[in-house]
């Protein structure tokens, strides 16, 4: 009998985000997000951004400020999807922002920054 080995496919993509003019940097590699968490990412510029994965694979970037306290920590969020929407809910105060439009699901006046982003 011999021993079939299983090799895990790992994704060798970067991600990379919209800046100025046509510059797309890369900012973190695909392998190191995780569906349903949060990684924080520090730009040159010194914004931050929360990055996330669904569980479909598809990556979303936001600012990583939260609007309500000013603090740095939508990365640390608790994700969820409402209506197959995901959303992050602030570990805070729990205010729910959409990932795909930014929209806060819980007071329609706040929203968060929302960054162009691709995988290659």
């Amino acid at each position: 009998m011999t021993t079939r080995t299983m090799e895990t496919a790992q994704d060798t993509r970067v991600i990379r985000l919209a800046a100025a003019g046509d510059d797309w940097p890369a900012v973190c590699d695909r392998s190191l997000l995780t569906p349903g968490r949060g990684v924080a990412v520090l730009l040159p510029d010194g914004r931050q951004v929360a990055l996330f994965m669904d569980r479909a694979g598809h990556p979303y970037a936001i600012d990583n400020r939260d609007p309500f306290t000013g603090a740095h920590v939508l990365s640390r969020g608790l994700v969820g999807s409402d209506g197959g929407q995901p959303f992050v809910a602030s570990p805070l105060l729990k205010q729910r922002f959409d990932l795909a439009t930014v929209a806060c699901l819980d007071d329609d006046e706040v929203s968060v920054p929302v960054f162009e982003v691709r995988a290659d």
